[in-house]
């Protein structure tokens, strides 16, 4: 075998320890170096490893590559046999690849006699694979290794290791300045980047800084300057002004309320639900669980279609359990409201415990991009398009907003929908 050598931050990768965690840049050398270090460990001694990341559509999308490279690197072929989905040692060694995204609590039994677990790209992985994979790795002095350059501060992985970590993980931030092989080509990508870029983007790409916000989000700008601002704060809620309610409805899917006082000069955003599979009394209950004094509740343009099977529509339903005051807005265009949701940022404060999920949303609200042209295209419709059309909503809703109209929550004739 010829010699391993590796960046000097890697070294304590051959001390136990449960959870490794290696994060940074381009360049660092991460996966090269875990890449050469399980095949001299599962050299040594029979060791079962399970490759793994959150998508893998085909062996091409695996690390499978890296580790055959580095087979004949360390001039070790006469020990593995490489097969197209498995690499055998002599010994008894054995590495295979896996897509954590496909796996439930059942399907991923066949690995908990896994030694080791190698999860590549981690930064992607979400919470449920953390949930299935970790206690299914149970073998005593079983690890589980991760290589990430970190995306978001808010990403799982992130908060999760990186944020937070438990006394039983071994950290390692890693980048080029690290890596004594750092080739000169990479190296002057670095330079032309570090010049045309922006710091933030050569920061993420090169230092392994998590964004704050998403890659191509829409309101990335937006974002960044209102916590430049240092508008994502406490923002107490103020008894001499009403509150509004804004809705971007939701059944299937997420039900989205932001909580709205307008100020003279100023929009603040006190708190936010999001829920999905609930009945409307549901929300209705969340609300009045609040000691507020409301204002008016602002539902989009299809709060008057009416229910199948109720046939009654939003906003019906809404005056039925007690809320006085609905206005049911006019439609506007995707972009309309987006031109106005820019312009509306300036002037908002979001309060910083009660509107983290809103947040999140506006963070990561981005355009579907096509695969061949690249052109971007309307917002893709996910998880986070729930808030931030809500939050569209509320641009075109804060023109008709009072701020001395309100009025006491009263209780519907026949029932009961306030929880105390």
């Amino acid at each position: 075998m010829n010699s391993l050598q590796l960046p000097d931050k890697m070294q304590p990768l051959f001390l136990p320890k449960r959870y490794k965690v290696m994060y940074g840049g381009r360049g660092g050398g991460k996966s090269h170096s875990v890449a050469k270090v399980l095949l001299v460990l599962a050299a040594q001694k029979p060791l079962r490893v399970l490759c793994a990341r959150e998508i893998q559509k085909s062996m091409r999308n695996s690390v499978h590559r890296l580790l055959k490279d580095q087979v004949s690197e360390l001039g070790l072929h006469s020990f593995y046999t490489v097969l197209d989905n498995e690499i055998r040692g002599r010994n008894g060694s054995l590495f295979v690849f896996t897509g954590l995204q496909s796996h439930t609590v059942d399907s991923i039994k066949s690995f908990e006699g896994v030694d080791i677990v190698w999860v590549e790209e981690a930064h992607s992985v979400s919470k449920t694979s953390w949930d299935i994979l970790i206690p299914t790795i149970r073998r005593e002095n079983s690890e589980i290794w991760l290589t990430l350059n970190p995306k978001m501060d808010t990403d799982e992985t992130y908060t999760r290791f990186i944020a937070t970590p438990s006394d039983d993980t071994w950290l390692c931030e890693i980048n080029w300045r690290d890596n004594p092989w750092f080739p000169e080509v990479l190296n002057q990508e670095r330079l032309k980047d570090q010049r045309i870029k922006s710091r933030e983007d050569y920061e993420h790409i090169w230092e392994g800084k998590p964004r704050t916000v998403a890659e191509g989000a829409i309101y990335q700008h937006e974002i960044l300057t209102l916590y430049a601002d240092k508008r994502v704060t406490l923002v107490p809620y103020d008894p001499e002004l009403p509150v509004h309610t804004v809705w971007d409805l939701g059944w299937n899917d997420c039900m989205s309320i932001g909580l709205i006082q307008r100020g003279v000069h100023d929009v603040r955003i006190i708190d936010y639900i999001e829920d999905s599979h609930r009945t409307l009394d549901w929300y209705v209950a969340e609300l009045e669980k609040r000691p507020y004094r409301w204002g008016t509740d602002f539902l989009p343009h299809d709060g008057r279609t009416r229910n199948f099977q109720t046939g009654k529509s939003t906003e019906e339903m809404l005056r039925s359990l007690g809320r006085r005051e609905v206005i049911v807005q006019t439609a506007t265009s995707v972009e309309e409201g987006i031109k106005a949701a820019r312009m509306l940022f300036p002037k908002c404060f979001f309060d910083k415990d009660k509107t983290v999920r809103l947040l999140e949303c506006l963070k990561r609200y981005r355009r579907d991009v096509n695969s061949k042209t690249g052109t971007a295209m309307k917002p893709l419709h996910d998880e986070f398009s729930h808030g931030a059309d809500m939050f569209r909503y509320l641009a075109q809703a804060v023109p008709m907003m009072s701020s001395t109209v309100t009025y006491e929550y009263s209780e519907p004739e026949t029932t009961d929908w306030r929880v105390m």
